[in-house]
């Protein structure tokens, strides 16, 4: 048996009672992924355990930030054919039925992150154990990535659970934590870091029954009920996600509805669908898209600012919000405002989050004494970050920037959480004006991953770098982006939502507008989202825009503010709302579809997100597509604006432009960067370690 070896992926030790412990340590990596070469290495360890058997085996990570967080996304990106696909995923298949097949107890020993295929090598082993901390997290997030477990988690997961928890596992993607997964037989036991060897140790010394599903939830598995149970799936996905737009969810229940009843069938015709669907363009775009994201976590990495103590001025929406997820992401905030009332209802929405996100008593309360109301703005003092989020006003921020900076730290960051208005009009009062930097947040602050991180030429660099690591260190999106107005994710956004109201000031139903941006693939039609941020506030960052770039706007949009009828907020915009969901009307039975209303509204969004490559505005086309897809939800399954741009043909969409722009004017007239998009996009994105 082997002793410890540094030089290795992984190595096993035995111990006095027999016991082999294999720990999985990927080589010049922060995090445990199973690459080709990983999944070798595991293999021949099996064959070796196979042939001088053990009294048991216990899989553990030497990884202090969690087990397996998946597969190796990167070598995705490499798979040329549908052979070589098929390939990959039966040899990983191979691997895990090995670990199935061992004759000795099998035990993974689960901390942090175990996730997609390293829950798959964790559901072939007879017992689980998992650490009892908020940082475990379970979870098979392949559809995510536009596939479904390959590696045998799909046929796993449902025999152990039953195929109704299975399911609702594999289709949503999301990640349960450790008391979760027990509660679904997922895990054996959930034990605190000091109990878990003894844990291990106990089910490998006098193994019990393996957990089997009830008998209730077994049947779902039948021959007979599947087909009515994968009706019920299938509605169920197909509130949110289209088979034509996210074909995975629909395959996992094909497959499990055609072979459930046959292990190997299902091993076989899973391997196969996911070849099929990792060759297609939706999972080459979500692999695309998974990237980039990871390209934004590794932002941060290179900052050694530790802030521990944010101030927050402002407790409107944003401003408690924004509080609210800092306290949850464990730092002390306090948040002042001109009144304790005014305070008191951003403490009531942080108390609902709270309760929402971290369910347990203590956890909640710990959270909640963490968020501290301050109208006095005593905390500024001392805070390591402070953020500006009052209302859109350039001589009030200015005004409070003056009270603010004496009483600043020298090291502290002050931020701004302004839409629009850019820095070199808010700098001015301040006696170091490089300390101000921009950190735009998008509402709900809790959803939206992405933070839109502000500077100028007169941004001092270090801050910069300060407040991206402040981003990372509350688990948020970093993008960096240049002070011109609108910065990338609003100015990209607003001309196909002022598009749309034109649309509909020309009398196209609303809902008309909204169904052919769903059709593309947004997450909500722009119509219903004017609504949810508000008309006025889209009429403000509008009439900012229109000042700084001469961007026209809609006539409409002014009246319907004028009138109070603001959207979703008082009860009324384009559409009604009750109890804050939105009363569409059905599409009248004479109107006539128009191709020109996708395009009119799809084309100025991709000709604004053009002109701001062409300038500058983020550092590369690879970070506009971020921005675009975790700011505004452009659909992920197309990769990006710009990388939509370059898959469709920018020939073709160029010469569609300028089709538009001869039947409805100038607002259509093609940036100058059209003339060098072409080509974009040949280069595949950074990637830190990444997996899934």
């Amino acid at each position: 048996m082997n002793g410890e070896r540094k030089d290795r992926d992984l190595y096993t030790v035995l111990d006095e009672e027999g016991i082999a412990w294999l720990h999985f340590d990927k080589r010049d990596s922060g995090t445990n992924v199973l690459s080709a070469q990983v999944l070798e290495a595991f293999y021949e360890e099996l064959l070796r355990l196979e042939q001088d058997p053990p009294r048991g085996l216990v899989i553990l990570s030497d990884k202090p930030n969690g087990f397996i967080a998946g597969a190796d996304v990167r070598e995705f990106t490499r798979l040329e054919t549908h052979d070589q696909a098929l390939a990959a995923i039966e040899s990983g298949q191979a691997v895990f039925d090995r670990l199935a097949a061992l004759p000795f107890p099998t035990v993974a020993l689960i901390h942090g992150f175990c996730l997609g295929g390293g829950l798959e090598l964790a559901l072939a082993c007879r017992y689980r154990v998992a650490r009892d901390d908020p940082a475990t997290r379970l979870g098979l997030p392949e559809v995510r990535l536009g596939i479904h477990p390959g590696f045998g988690g799909s046929v796993r997961l449902t025999a152990l659970i039953g195929p109704l928890a299975a399911m609702d596992l594999m289709l949503s993607g999301r990640s349960v934590d450790g008391r979760t997964a027990r509660r679904l037989g997922l895990v054996d036991h959930v034990q605190p870091q000091r109990h878990l060897h003894t844990a291990a140790r106990a089910l490998v010394l006098d193994p019990p029954f393996r957990h089997r599903p009830g008998k209730l939830a077994a049947l779902g598995n039948h021959r007979w009920a599947r087909p009515l149970l994968a009706r019920v799936l299938r509605r169920k996905v197909g509130r949110k996600a289209r088979r034509d737009h996210y074909p995975a969810p629909w395959s996992l229940i094909d497959l499990w509805q055609q072979h459930a009843d046959d292990e190997r069938a299902m091993l076989h015709a899973e391997a196969g669908s996911v070849a099929d669907l990792i060759m297609g363009p939706t999972a080459q775009n979500l692999i695309r898209v998974f990237l980039l994201q990871e390209r934004l976590k590794s932002l941060g990495r290179t900052s050694d600012f530790r802030p521990a103590r944010v101030h927050v001025v402002g407790a409107g929406v944003m401003g408690g919000d924004i509080a609210a997820w800092c306290a949850l992401r464990g730092l002390r905030v306090t948040l002042s405002d001109q009144s304790p009332e005014r305070i008191a209802p951003a403490i009531g929405r942080a108390a609902t989050l709270f309760r929402r996100r971290l369910k347990r008593r203590r956890p909640i309360q710990e959270a909640m004494d963490r968020l501290i109301p301050d109208h006095r703005g005593l905390g500024v003092e001392h805070a390591d970050v402070v953020i500006e989020a009052i209302f859109e006003d350039a001589d009030a921020k200015r005004a409070l920037y003056r009270e603010l900076e004496p009483r600043m730290g020298r090291e502290a960051v002050l931020a701004t959480n302004t839409s629009s208005i850019p820095l070199q009009e808010l700098r001015s009062a301040l006696q170091d004006p490089a300390r101000l930097v921009g950190l735009h947040f998008f509402n709900p602050v809790a959803k939206m991953q992405l933070v839109e991180v502000v500077r100028d030429r007169d941004t001092d660099a270090t801050v910069v770098n300060r407040a991206i690591g402040f981003t990372r260190r509350i688990d948020r999106l970093p993008l960096p982006v240049t002070s011109t107005p609108g910065f990338l994710v609003n100015r990209i956004l607003m001309p196909y939502l002022l598009e749309a109201v034109e649309l509909e000031s020309e009398g196209v139903p609303a809902v008309e507008i909204d169904r052919q941006a769903l059709d593309f693939g947004m997450p909500m039609g722009p119509i219903e989202l004017a609504d949810r941020v508000g008309l006025d506030i889209c009429l403000h960052v509008a009439g900012i825009l229109g000042e700084h770039l001469g961007t026209e706007v809609p006539t409409r949009l002014r009246q319907l503010v004028e009138s109070g009828r603001l959207g979703r907020k008082s009860g009324e915009g384009f559409y009604r709302y009750r109890r804050g969901q939105a009363l569409k009307p059905a599409v009248p039975r004479e109107h006539r579809d128009n191709p020109d209303v996708g395009d009119r509204m799809i084309l100025r969004m991709l000709n604004e997100a053009v002109a701001c490559l062409h300038q500058g505005v983020v550092e590369d086309g690879d970070l506009l597509d971020a921005g675009m897809v975790y700011g505004t939800g452009f659909a992920p399954f197309r990769g990006g604006p710009l990388h939509y741009i370059e898959t469709s043909g920018a020939d073709t969409l160029l010469q569609r432009l300028q089709q538009l722009e001869k039947r409805y004017g100038e607002r259509f007239h093609p940036d100058v960067g059209w003339e060098t998009i072409i080509g974009f996009g040949d280069q595949p994105p950074h990637n830190p370690e990444s997996g899934a």
